[in-house]
């Protein structure tokens, strides 16, 4: 027989075993401070951004707006293409996303790139959109 320090005998320890299996098995979290756990994120919330406060209306805001738009659309472009896609053409690029399965918007973005172009990354297509 092992002696510990365990406080308490098997017979306690086995009844607490058995009051929290149920509890265990649910898949409830276990932390007895709601605020340890995030909440998960609503459709109407607030998307905040690392470049700070919301600008102004005015020119200001509509830049940061671009700019903004010119990250998602780079990160996009990123997270579809490889490396071994370019240089590319718009011809060639199309069919990359196509069968990358990207979605509509890049597709559509992809599509209103100039004839005759050569993008060597995803940079050069998004200055080429500009």
């Amino acid at each position: 027989m092992k002696r510990g320090s365990n406080p308490l005998s098997r017979r306690k320890d086995d009844e607490m075993k058995h009051e929290l299996k149920g509890y265990l098995r649910s898949g409830q979290h276990t932390h007895s401070e709601e605020a340890v756990d995030p909440e998960p994120e609503a459709d109407d919330d607030i998307r905040t951004t690392g470049s700070g406060p919301v600008p102004p209306p005015g020119p200001e805001r509509e830049r940061a707006g671009r700019e903004a738009a010119e990250r998602e659309l780079h990160q996009e472009l990123a997270r579809h293409l490889d490396r071994t896609v370019f240089p590319a053409d718009r011809t060639s690029l199309l069919r990359a996303l196509r069968r990358r399965n990207a979605p509509a918007p890049l597709l559509e973005a992809a599509r209103d790139l100039p004839e005759g172009g050569v993008y060597h990354s995803a940079h050069d297509i998004v200055a080429a959109l500009r």
